[in-house]
């Protein structure tokens, strides 16, 4: 016999929020397999040498309307009040994204916008959040002009580059990330739970992971300890009559049998610079440049105080598994003929009594750090109540 009930293979958060739960809480052995040299998944931090605490795969910034998920995580994190601002750079001016009605005076002249302003606020009601695909089928000829210029200067190629295809191939799901705000309200998120943990994710990970019965293998690779087939899986060459638990890829979990899922990634530039302001907000968007869609500096995320600054440039790109510098995936791509190929890899996880596939690339859908949280959590719930 094992003396495991659980392997979660992933220290990212839906694996951590998973090993806590199963070991705190129903007392379980974890074992925690992790293939890269460090916990917290793509939400990993460290300080650079400039003393900069750096999100390493790019800016997290946490929000959530959940209490219950703020609740749960401030039981390992302190938080940085933080609500993020993000300026985009449209003809040479910098307006906030999204776009609202402080961006609409910054665009257009006084008479202009003023007369737009009306016809939203008539249209759609003072602070709404209109996705830029629906304002687009206003029948108001000023409107469907307004959308037109927004979808070209904010929205089109900003979107084509950070998924590789056309917006209108892309889930509605995902555009309505980006709305138009009917309302000054530049904050980029409007849920009531903001902010940064003090100590970093990494931190706040490591202490979700800091628990009796839970032992973390790092440079460990799943099919370094795991055998899979159906419907059998092997623990270090004996059978396990447990828990597995997959936050990876499904496609690569059954070795691409059914073809590759298409997945985004991501390139970064880091550089520090001996100033102590680079921009005026944390972040900020270049829907037009060639290749480059946002840069972040993170001082502004993390409230420290220096001389010099840390930024970030990044690059998105297509995933390839075989090219080391295209070889961490970020985002599943959501079609219709993703999703479906998707299912069939899904019907296969359904074979093998045990397994279940969790998280962003386990599920192949969009999941935000609060998202991860909440779907681990109910995932638990489920399975506590199901023993």
């Amino acid at each position: 016999m094992s003396r495991y009930d659980a392997i979660v293979a992933g220290a990212g958060f839906s694996g951590a929020v998973m090993a806590e739960r199963l070991a705190s809480q129903l007392g379980w052995r974890v074992l925690v397999l992790e293939q890269r040299n460090h916990i917290a998944g793509n939400c990993h931090d460290q300080y650079d040498d400039a003393g900069i605490l750096i999100h390493t795969y790019g800016p997290h910034i946490f929000h959530t309307r959940h209490a219950a998920v703020w609740n749960y995580l401030s039981q390992f994190t302190e938080w940085r009040r933080y609500e993020h601002r993000v300026l985009g750079e449209v003809d040479g001016e910098l307006i906030p994204i999204p776009f609202n009605l402080t961006s609409l005076r910054r665009c257009f002249s006084a008479p202009q916008a003023s007369r737009l302003e009306e016809k939203l606020v008539a249209a759609y009601g003072r602070d709404a959040r209109v996705p830029i695909l629906e304002l687009r089928r206003s029948n108001d000829d000023d409107l469907k002009s307004l959308a037109d210029f927004i979808y070209e200067k904010v929205f089109v190629n900003y979107t084509a580059k950070q998924w590789g295809c056309r917006p209108d191939e892309i889930s509605a799901d995902v555009s309505a990330r980006v709305p138009v705000v009917v309302s000054e309200d530049d904050r980029y998120f409007q849920d009531p739970y903001q902010g940064i943990p003090v100590q970093g994710y990494s931190a706040l990970i490591g202490r979700m992971l800091d628990q009796p019965g839970i032992d973390v293998a790092l440079d460990t690779a799943l099919r370094q300890r795991v055998t899979i087939s159906a419907p059998d899986i092997l623990l270090d060459g004996k059978p396990f009559a447990g828990s597995l638990i997959y936050t990876g890829m499904v496609d690569e979990l059954f070795d691409y049998r059914l073809g590759e899922l298409p997945y985004r990634s991501l390139q970064f530039r880091f550089e520090t610079l001996d100033i102590p302001q680079f921009q005026p907000v944390a972040t900020v968007n270049f829907p037009n440049a060639p290749g480059l869609t946002r840069i972040t500096e993170f001082k502004q995320l993390t409230g420290q105080v220096s001389e010099r600054t840390t930024i970030v440039r990044e690059y998105p790109q297509a995933y390839d598994r075989h090219d080391e510098t295209r070889n961490v995936p970020y985002y599943p791509v959501f079609t219709e003929e993703n999703r479906q190929r998707y299912q069939r890899y899904a019907d296969l996880v359904k074979t093998i009594p045990g397994l279940q596939c969790l998280g962003r690339l386990g599920e192949y859908r969009y999941l935000n750090m609060d998202d991860a949280v909440a779907n681990a959590l109910e995932r638990f719930a489920a399975l506590e109540v199901s023993r």
